[in-house]
């Protein structure tokens, strides 16, 4: 039997399927003048790319794998106490998606017992592909390290939205850690965590987050030797914010966050 946080082989492999298919689905809507956007009840956006992306990946995950349960942002959840969970976000970043801009991409996470083992970002129309087991992480399947810088002064910092920020945690206490760093700009979504364990970046905030958000990440930001957990530096497994950062500094910048 394979060990609690070690991913199947072929679960590892089947991740390809999922990326394929779910890419060339959101390819066929990027830059249509005719994209339907809707709006959720959470007032966030939606399309029928998102939807369809899903729906094709649920399908492929149905058909090799039956008895595995799936949480997605757009269809909802099902079989969510089984072994292995597919987490899945279509296109994390559909504000992007839906404006022409390329720093979006598809989340895919798997679960062993509520614990993450493998997080993938595709990034379709970068074409790029980063794939994280907690043990190592891959960049377009190079090995890739967060970069260890040593002090907050040296370090670029990047979010998703300032909005975010002054809406759901402490503007202070994020103003302070921005006047702490080197940079900061906002190259976010999934783009942003890409960038961080590439050594684009140093840390890599989200004031909120659903599971299908932040699932994925945790075995990506480990793998690549960084450190996630919540805003108040709680579990990422249970969080509904973030912070990922090189390990040097990440209880640095919790400090200067809830200062």
């Amino acid at each position: 039997m394979t060990a609690p946080g070690v991913v199947p082989p072929d679960m590892h492999d089947f991740v390809g399927s999922l990326v394929a298919e779910s890419s060339a689905i959101i390819r066929g809507y990027y830059g249509r003048p005719d994209l339907r956007v809707d709006e959720k009840t959470d007032a966030s956006p939606v399309t029928e790319a998102d939807r369809r992306a899903e729906e094709v990946m649920r399908a492929l995950i149905r058909k090799r794998y039956p008895d595995h349960g799936i949480v997605g942002e757009e269809l909802g959840r099902e079989r969510e106490q089984a072994e292995f969970v597919w987490v899945l976000d279509p296109i994390d970043g559909t504000v992007s998606f839906t404006m022409g801009c390329p720093l979006f991409g598809t989340l895919i996470g798997l679960l062993r017992e509520g614990h993450p083992i493998l997080g993938v970002v595709h990034l379709p129309i970068l074409g790029r592909l980063c794939v994280g087991t907690s043990r190592e992480t891959r960049l377009d399947d190079a090995p890739t390290r967060i970069r260890p810088v040593k002090q907050l002064a040296d370090a670029v910092v990047l979010t998703t939205d300032l909005g975010n920020v002054e809406r759901h945690q402490r503007w202070e206490g994020f103003d302070g850690l921005r006047r702490k760093t080197r940079l900061l700009r906002t190259w976010g979504d999934c783009y942003g965590y890409v960038l961080l364990v590439s050594g684009g970046a140093d840390v890599m905030l989200d004031p909120i987050m659903n599971p299908w958000d932040l699932l994925p990440l945790i075995p990506i930001i480990e793998g690549a030797g960084g450190t996630i957990t919540g805003w108040s530096g709680e579990s990422a497994v249970t969080a509904t914010s973030c912070v990922a950062a090189s390990a040097t500094i990440h209880g640095d910048v919790l400090a200067a966050l809830n200062a």
